[in-house]
């Protein structure tokens, strides 16, 4: 089917989530063959750019797009043999460079394909349009040239990226550059609306608004990049609003733009989820883990590449939970599996869970092969959650993470690092480097100068750790001592009366389950304030005020008080299991069914990076996390 009889993407509709949409749109109304019969071939090249095959490999698997007629993928840049017997079918990124590339491939007497169905990831210049006309015979084999509007990465069910490598360094770098950062927040720009124009979402566009630190001091550049970028994406959905068919001409959801100016210790501080701590302690790279299995001729171990993604039913249970609570979680699927399955007991009857070995585990699998699957992905997260809690063992971070939490609530200071830097030996550097940018993120002052320097030398942070701790300051203005509320509009403003210069506050009402679970985002709290349609205009103005009816009775600001909001609860570790080993209430009984109609969408943009746990935050109504794909 067709991307527009995919049903209904806003007002209250069905929300599909990115990577659905990506997969359909790129599947069924680009790859696949035309319902029209132009295509006389039922065999196609597909032709991308360094970025458009990166788009195409985070949605669709390999098999899937042979399956829609494509017999070979290759680089626009790459020099390709002669394939005219063939079709084929571009999608590319509407540069100069790519235009003249694809001219070069179809103009001559004897062109690269037969025919040419050109689809850009973006919207096209007119310049560049002029380009291919004035091109006769490229023309005469062109049988399509659309602008595909989809010219972003989905990292999951609901994160995306603009996959801008440059765009802290262009944007922040001490050395200020206007054209340049003007240049790549115009391609920030254009890649968040091409998300919006692909979910058929019109939304209001609020900002994190610029402020000077003083009435007489000149608003700078970096203080303005959300502004910009507000604006930027606000003139997109203009163009969108003529130019797309069925694109909503009044508006249907809320995005929000920040930068990490709002939160600086989101991105240091040790999380604890399951996710968090597979991807800050194992030896990821993306979304793949290699880990050890036996060797089937009994020789060595072997290496076995795996992903951890939406296909693993047990890691999206588990992901957005506490390490501890995963290891619970685990520990009862795996006595569950076995106390229902006899032929599972192998070896069992004298050991307790925590003993059973991979070998025995290979038993298992091939006494039950109905259930090997099965097995297989718990006998994997079992050795990845014990690899957790030893590395979490061996390199201290529970006494770490706790002391990380006490500083930004204020219940520990300067004095408890040194102490806690002078008795701690197991501790690694980058555990140190993340300790001193979570105190300069607290403290401003007291990294200035003499007192900075003896605190970085006790770390025994390198050159490049200090440059790293000194360059916060440009992701924020660093603020003097202020009286106004930590979740305003930067982090560094804290009330001088809260003890310890206290970066967050506990949340009334909320009960804590597990231990180290007490750190909160900030773009949490205004995530749920902008739900509730308490957020501050004077702090996060609007492209296009909503009108007054745009909220409902119950989130106008003269509703009922906010209640407590409770993010943790203590029945998350107790839950009714199923024969099959998964727990009945989990995300996996409502994963097959998509999004359900839950109102109106929110989406949020972070310029300079998101976390882990500020994507997986979900509030009543459906939230998209978007990430900004630059580490910090």
């Amino acid at each position: 089917m067709s991307f527009s009889d995919s049903g209904s993407y806003s007002n209250g509709g069905d929300h599909k989530n990115f990577r659905q949409i990506t997969r359909e749109r790129l599947l069924y109304e680009m790859v696949r063959p035309d319902k029209n019969g132009t295509s006389e071939s039922p065999w196609k090249v597909l032709v991308v750019d360094k970025l458009t095959v990166k788009i195409l490999s985070s949605a669709c698997k390999s098999s899937e797009i042979t399956q829609q007629g494509i017999s070979l993928v290759e680089l626009i840049t790459k020099q390709r043999q002669p394939m005219a017997p063939l079709e084929a079918i571009y999608f590319i990124q509407p540069t100069e460079s790519n235009v003249n590339a694809f001219l070069s491939d179809m103009t001559g007497k004897s062109p690269l394909y037969k025919k040419a169905f050109v689809f850009f990831s973006s919207p096209v210049s007119r310049s560049l349009v002029t380009l291919i006309r004035k091109d006769v015979r490229a023309m005469k084999r062109i049988g399509a040239l659309k602008e595909m509007n989809l010219e972003y990465i989905s990292m999951d069910i609901q994160g995306f990226v603009t996959n801008n490598e440059n765009a802290l360094e262009d944007l922040y770098s001490e050395e200020e550059n206007y054209q340049r950062a003007d240049a790549c927040l115009n391609v920030v720009a254009k890649r968040i609306a091409t998300v919006l124009a692909s979910l058929k979402e019109y939304p209001f566009v609020r900002y994190r608004g610029a402020k000077a630190l003083d009435a007489t001091t000149m608003t700078t550049y970096r203080e303005l990049i959300p502004t910009k970028l507000a604006a930027s994406v606000w003139n997109c959905l203009a163009r969108y609003k003529q130019t797309i068919e069925d694109f909503p001409q009044t508006e249907t959801c809320e995005l929000l733009i920040l930068d990490r100016s709002i939160d600086q210790i989101a991105p240091l501080i040790h999380e604890w989820t399951y996710d968090a701590m597979c991807h800050d302690l194992l030896k990821m790279e993306g979304n793949k883990y290699t880990h050890e299995v036996p060797s089937n001729s009994g020789g060595n171990p072997e290496n076995k590449e795996v992903l951890l993604d939406e296909e693993d039913p047990i890691w999206v249970e588990l992901r957005d939970v506490h390490i501890a609570d995963a290891s619970e979680r685990l520990h009862e699927k795996m006595t569950n599996f076995i106390s229902k399955n006899k032929a599972a007991q192998i070896k069992h009857s004298s050991k307790d869970f925590g003993d059973i070995s991979s070998k025995d585990l290979k038993k298992m699998v091939h006494a039950l092969p109905q259930y090997s699957e099965q097995i297989d992905k718990l006998s994997l997260h079992v050795e990845i959650a014990r690899t957790i809690n030893r590395t979490i063992m061996e390199q201290g971070l529970r006494e770490l993470g706790k002391l990380e939490q006490d500083l930004v609530f204020g219940d520990a200071g300067r004095k408890e690092v040194v102490k806690f830097l002078t008795t701690n030996n197991v501790i690694n550097q980058e555990s140190k480097l993340r300790l001193m940018m979570i105190l300069a993120a607290i403290y401003p002052k007291k990294f200035e100068g003499e007192k900075g320097r003896k605190m970085m030398e006790l770390a025994k942070l390198s050159g490049d750790d200090v440059v790293a701790v000194n360059n916060l300051r440009l992701l924020g203005p660093v603020h003097t001592e202020s009286k106004r509320s930590t979740t305003g509009s930067f982090p560094l403003k804290f009330d001088v009366l809260k003890k310890n210069r206290a970066a967050r506050k506990d949340r009334v009402g909320e009960t804590q389950t597990w231990q180290l679970s007490r750190f909160y985002p900030i773009v949490e709290e205004l995530v749920e304030k902008l739900n509730r349609g308490h957020l501050p205009k004077q702090d996060y103005p609007c492209m296009n005020e909503p009108k007054p009816t745009f909220y409902s009775a119950s989130q106008s600001p003269s509703a009922s008080p906010v209640l407590p909001h409770s993010r943790r609860t203590p029945t998350w570790a107790r839950r009714h299991l199923s024969d099959d080993g998964y727990f009945s209430d989990s995300v996996l009984g409502r994963a097959s069914s998509g999004f359900k109609k839950k109102g109106q969408r929110i989406f949020v943009f972070i310029v300079g990076g998101a976390t882990r746990s500020e994507k997986m935050k979900q509030i009543n109504e459906e939230e998209e996390i978007s990430l900004d794909d630059i580490d910090i």
